[in-house]
């Protein structure tokens, strides 16, 4: 059994054998079939069945047995739920849209009749998708929105790679990923669980695209090292994946060890790598433990006559604060690559 992602935000098992039943060879009769109307709308068969299983978008009638037909009018719903679902609709609200149950949203310039009055133009701070407020941003994080709405990942990975390529990891992350990552949390606050899967979705695209873009591990030189972890109990990890990336293409590094590291862990990292810089990520000023910061930062290692500590970054804006004197707090990720490589390669 393989799972697939489809067009309308669900996952779900591809089930084995049924292309033979309702979306294969043509059944005698009119109407197409579920193959052929997946080949009509450029989305899997597994897409279709989906709609039809979970927001009645089925065809009006069956034929004998499991053959299913679809008339012009079936194939116009799904077209609509397709239009809708591609400009960020949620699929169930594009559903009901589509089957008429709920009023649709105002038509699009496309859509308006020649005859109407073309209205106001729209203002500069543009919306991507529904809703989307980005505001004055680059382009390309408008593409990305828009590719995220429509968890569109083909599209996603090559607009993420490509901002990465010409515009350099650290600009890519602070002038696109990031205002685009933050909309996207915004829009999830603001309408309670509608945005959750655009979100995730967005998030493991960006992971990849920053992996991918990192170089290859660099082996251990003393006193070169730096540690990067989120605090205990914060999972916020995107920031730190980010630093760790960019702190490669200069050739340092890195030890990652990702999300809410416990204390026991973290010390047991520090000991054992006896690095030049520890990252300590927390989102939210309920994470950020100052007496965790202080006490890794007193933390020593090496012989006798020429111990050693880490100089401890305490990164995001959990820190925001919380006062934790002695410690420095970069403002952004250029900040943290250029406190690290001054720490590491002086």
């Amino acid at each position: 059994m393989t799972v697939e992602q489809n067009t309308a935000g669900d996952v779900r098992p591809e089930a084995g054998g049924r292309d033979g039943a309702d979306g294969g060879d043509a059944p005698p009769g009119g109407g197409l079939t579920t193959g052929e109307v997946a080949r009509r709308l450029g989305v899997a068969p597994t897409t279709v069945r989906t709609w039809d299983r979970r927001y009645g978008l089925g065809p009006d009638a069956h034929t004998g047995g499991r053959h299913r037909r679809w008339t012009a009018a079936d194939v116009a719903r799904l077209e609509r739920m397709c239009a809708l679902t591609a400009t960020g609709v949620p699929p169930a609200e594009a559903a009901r849209i589509a089957r008429g149950d709920a009023p649709g949203p105002p038509p699009t310039r496309r859509e308006r009749p020649a005859s109407a009055s073309p209205g106001p133009r729209p203002a500069a701070r543009s919306r991507a998708g529904s809703g989307l407020r980005l505001g004055d941003v680059r382009q390309e994080c408008k593409g990305i929105a828009r590719a995220a709405l429509r968890l569109d990942a083909v599209a996603l990975e090559h607009l993420l790679q490509t901002t990465i390529d010409e515009h350099g990891l650290v600009a890519a992350w602070t002038e696109v990923i990031m205002p685009t990552l933050q909309a996207v949390g915004r829009k999830w606050e603001s309408s309670g669980e509608r945005y959750v899967e655009v979100e995730h979705f967005l998030s493991w695209h960006v992971s990849g695209a920053l992996r991918r873009s990192a170089r290859p591990v660099v082996a251990d030189r003393p006193g070169a090292t730096t540690v990067l972890a989120c605090v205990p109990g914060e999972n916020h990890t995107l920031p730190l994946e980010a630093l760790a990336a960019a702190l490669t293409e200069h050739g340092l590094p890195v030890r990652m060890f990702g999300g809410a590291l416990p204390v026991e862990s973290l010390v047991a990292a520090v000991r054992r790598t006896g690095p030049a810089v520890v990252g300590l990520w927390a989102q939210s000023r309920t994470t950020a433990s100052r007496p965790l910061a202080q006490h890794v930062a007193a933390m020593e290692w090496g012989v006798r006559g020429a111990r050693r500590k880490a100089a401890v970054l305490t990164l995001g804006p959990g820190w925001a604060g919380q006062g934790v004197s002695g410690l420095p707090r970069p403002a952004g990720l250029a900040e943290a690559v250029a406190l690290a490589r001054s720490l590491t390669e002086g």
